[in-house]
């Protein structure tokens, strides 16, 4: 099966499963509250539907137009647009009849289903998998920029130890680059001195210029010898497999960075190579440079265990009982909606230029594994799952975040909105979701073309 087929795959069950769960979340408070619901729709059933069926006075279906789901909730204004039931007088089995607490718990099901799902599943990740990530603090030598024209728009370089984003620590390097995707400030330490420094307003818009450079900053990859290549220049020298260089004519060559710039300011001459080996001896050879600046290796590469192992930093591993994986998958999904919230504020500030990030249903699906890998799967899942949760809570007609806006209106004035005004704010509020659709899916489409 192709990568592409398999992330669609993914993309459509993980929807499907956000979608109906959602509906349930309005869909069992209305039954509890003897509200009549209508429809109960995945997807939504433009002039007709794909699969239905009636049961009670319920009707269940499959429409053909992916772009959400409903509930038809009795005397309500929504998505369906029915106006005439409205003209008739209130049944008490309507939304409209029911006390505005029942209603506000009714609209409110959605997204708080959307966020405890996500909240259940990395409680879930957190039992079976645990927690794996690199220290920020064990990363004594700093980090490697790849992209030196990005690296220096943020003023950050090759060895600069990042301490801090927004003044705040970052204890894992794998959240590293959302930290400072969403940050104002940096704190780093360069030769011994730390330095405050404030990223660029359109820093988010530097990245997305270029999404092949976007990932700046990596690890520093140690340069650590798998074999001397066939037709080296260095053929038959004594380096081994798993010697760690560790100086260049006496100078610091422990990282890869360091021995390309030694390496270029020596070509066609012999260097002395201090290294480690494998039993952990010390040894030094002289060595050839190529006219081209190479030494005629290949790399050994390692995984981030083995690295952790020979003391380039440490991995941290956590283990969680069920009880401990609850509040660890709580702090996770907290954590998770505070990212996005900051990234949303990014994006409503058109200086920031990170509108331009801003993708539709292309972009999402990209968000899945191109093969089978449930706990990304999963871990992916409850991030849509969150920014369902987080969209459909604005304050925008149309969606539940809309209609709780008003409820709340209604208990604090006493006064309820007009079915008219209603009406008009539906029809505002749709127009308005259209729009970020067409935008969202417009900026998918401009990537593909022209980048």
């Amino acid at each position: 099966m192709s990568p592409i087929a398999i992330q669609v795959i993914q993309f459509f069950l993980s929807l499907s499963l956000l979608i109906v769960l959602h509906e349930l979340g309005h869909f069992i408070p209305a039954k509890l509250f003897k509200t009549r619901v209508e429809k109960f729709y995945l997807f939504f059933d433009v002039k007709f539907s794909l699969l239905k069926k009636k049961i009670g006075e319920t009707e269940y279906g499959i429409g053909w137009l992916p772009l959400g789901g409903y509930v038809k909730i009795a005397g309500m204004i929504d998505e369906s647009m029915d106006t005439e039931a409205m003209k008739e007088e209130p049944k008490p089995w309507e939304f409209r009849s029911k006390p505005a607490w029942q209603r506000l718990i009714i609209m409110l099901g959605g997204v708080t289903v959307n966020f405890i799902l996500a909240v259940l599943i990395y409680i879930g990740m957190a039992y079976k998998y645990g927690s794996q990530y690199i220290v920020m603090d064990s990363l004594k030598d700093g980090i490697a920029v790849v992209e030196p024209t990005i690296g220096d728009k943020a003023g950050i370089k090759t060895g600069d130890r990042i301490l801090k984003v927004d003044g705040e620590s970052i204890e894992s390097f794998n959240n590293l680059f959302i930290e400072i995707i969403n940050g104002n400030t940096i704190t780093i330490e360069r030769d011994g001195q730390q330095i405050e420094k404030e990223l660029p307003v359109d820093f988010i818009s530097t990245l997305i210029e270029d999404e092949e450079k976007a990932r700046f900053l990596t690890l520093r990859q140690p340069f650590i010898i798998a074999e001397v290549s066939e037709g080296s220049v260095n053929k038959g020298i004594d380096l081994k497999e798993g010697d760690r260089v560790q100086t260049i004519n006496g100078q610091d060559a422990r990282y890869y960075d360091q021995v390309s710039t030694l390496l270029e300011a020596n070509k066609g001459k012999t260097i002395s190579i201090n290294v480690l080996t494998k039993e952990g001896s010390s040894k030094t050879v002289e060595a050839q440079v190529s006219t081209e600046g190479k030494l005629g290796v290949a790399l050994g590469r390692y995984s981030p265990y083995e690295y952790a192992e020979l003391g380039y930093y440490d991995v941290k591993t956590e283990e969680y009982t069920f009880l401990e994986a609850i509040p660890a998958g709580i702090n996770q999904g907290v954590e998770t909606l505070g990212n996005y919230v900051k990234q949303l504020k990014k994006i409503f500030n058109p200086s920031t230029g990170a509108y331009k990030g801003v993708g539709g249903f292309k972009a999402i699906g990209s968000m899945f594994p191109d093969s089978w890998d449930w706990p990304a799967f999963w871990a992916t899942t409850a991030l849509i799952s969150i920014i369902l949760a987080f969209m459909n809570i604005l304050p925008i007609p149309a969606l539940d975040g809309g209609h709780v806006m008003f409820l709340l209106y209604e208990m604090i004035s006493g006064r309820k909105p007009s079915d008219k005004f209603m009406e008009y704010a539906q029809m505002v509020g749709f127009f308005l979701l259209i729009g970020l659709l067409l935008f969202a899916n417009g900026n998918d489409l401009y990537k593909m073309i022209f980048k």
